[in-house]
């Protein structure tokens, strides 16, 4: 009996970009999670990061459907007593306008290492350039 261990195929990973502009939060951090992880793809596997490259542009102008803009609430906490800070997404949308994606697609993620691999193939940008040019990324449209 061989003692090589075989494993899954995970092939070549590709680049996807998608355009933020007018689409619903909820739906471009959904599709980008799907992608992130791989699950798109027929060699998925739990426990393997087989997913591709996101490239998310426009993030300033995704819309926030109903009375999100005003009532959702970003906390952060510094891990000092009396350290929580919190913002509505209006004011997120002005000071770090990426955060409001980042954070949807991350919540979507496994939180294990796994997830923190698959996290750093995401890239955010809040305006329609981004350096990602040579990868030449396929453009991915989202409902």
């Amino acid at each position: 009996m061989s003692s090589a261990r075989t494993t899954a195929p995970i092939g070549t990973r590709q680049w996807h970009i998608i355009d933020a502009d007018g689409k619903v939060l909820g739906r471009v951090a959904s599709t980008a999670a799907r992608l992130l992880q791989g699950k798109h793809k027929s060699t998925w596997l739990p426990y393997l990061d087989g997913g591709d490259h996101v490239v998310i542009v426009n993030a300033a102008r995704v819309k926030l459907t109903g009375r999100k803009e005003d009532q959702k609430i970003y906390r952060q906490h510094s891990g000092y007593e009396g350290g929580l800070r919190e913002e509505r997404a209006k004011v997120v949308r002005q000071k770090h306008p990426v955060r409001l994606i980042e954070e949807a697609v991350r919540g979507m993620l496994p939180k294990t290492k796994l997830g923190d691999a698959m996290y750093r193939k995401l890239k955010v940008y809040a305006r329609a350039d981004h350096p990602h040019a040579a990868q030449q990324p396929q453009k991915l449209e989202v409902a």
